[in-house]
């Protein structure tokens, strides 16, 4: 029963339902004479959805992002800069809004770091949209509840993308004397935001956080049933492509 739960709930939550759903009505269609060419778009729509998601393919395109990076054994540094990785109003325990999932990853790392090193953290995150909270005031109140002391969080809240990150990140560090910087934001982040830091003038220690894939990583049957998270994971990859080219010409 067990086996069985796992095989059919993949089926049953999206992308899979609508995998599910494709390839039925692509069947369908495909023996109905004058709907053949839309029988067969939708029973290929429905192999790529599959396709992309599922961990061995999407892996693929995030380990060319990840593989450059590694988390160095002794970092040392004399600030850390933290990236903002997205926000939200929702509720939460000690106030209002909290962080997306990349962006709580980095910040657990980070916590560890200064706890390690008892340096600063300069959090970087301003507010994207009007309709948006400013990512670096979500971040601090949080970094203080996990125990980072106030006077060790210095905040720049006026960046809306990676290059801004580094750009004021830089105008904080010339201001203040700090000369090496620790780069903390997600592993398939850390090769645009390391290009970006470059083009500000700024060489980091990067330590990467919330690795999706790792030398020696197993796969199972289960690894080849359609999975959302997998699917989000090749839409991060894509951005990130697309964000290192626009990078490259722009700036």
């Amino acid at each position: 029963m067990f086996i069985i739960k796992k095989i059919l709930t993949p089926f049953l939550l999206p992308p899979g339902i609508f995998i599910i759903a494709l390839f039925a009505s692509g069947v369908w269609f495909y023996f109905k004479k004058r709907l053949r060419k839309a029988g067969i778009f939708n029973l290929l729509t429905g192999v790529v959805i599959w396709f992309f998601s599922i961990s061995p393919v999407t892996d693929v395109m995030i380990r060319g992002l990840e593989s450059d990076f590694k988390i160095p054994e002794n970092p040392q540094g004399d600030v850390i800069a933290l990236l903002g990785g997205g926000a939200n109003w929702a509720p939460d325990l000690s106030g209002r809004g909290f962080t997306n999932n990349d962006a709580l990853g980095r910040m657990i790392t980070a916590v560890r770091l200064q706890k390690r090193l008892w340096i600063p953290i300069v959090v970087s995150g301003g507010q994207v949209f009007k309709d948006m909270p400013s990512e670096a005031d979500i971040m601090r109140r949080i970094l203080t509840d996990l125990g980072v002391p106030s006077d060790k969080i210095i905040i720049e809240d006026k960046s809306r993308d990676t290059i801004e990150n580094a750009r004021y990140t830089k105008k904080i560090s010339d201001a203040m004397g700090f000369k090496k910087v620790i780069l903390v934001t997600t592993a398939h982040h850390m090769k645009r935001s390391v290009m970006s830091f470059k083009k500000a003038g700024i060489e980091v220690i990067p330590v990467p956080a919330n690795f999706i894939t790792w030398e020696g990583k197993k796969y199972g049957w289960e690894s080849y049933l359609p999975d959302v998270s997998a699917l989000r994971n090749a839409g991060s990859a894509v951005h990130e492509y697309l964000g290192l080219v626009f990078y490259s010409l722009a700036y």
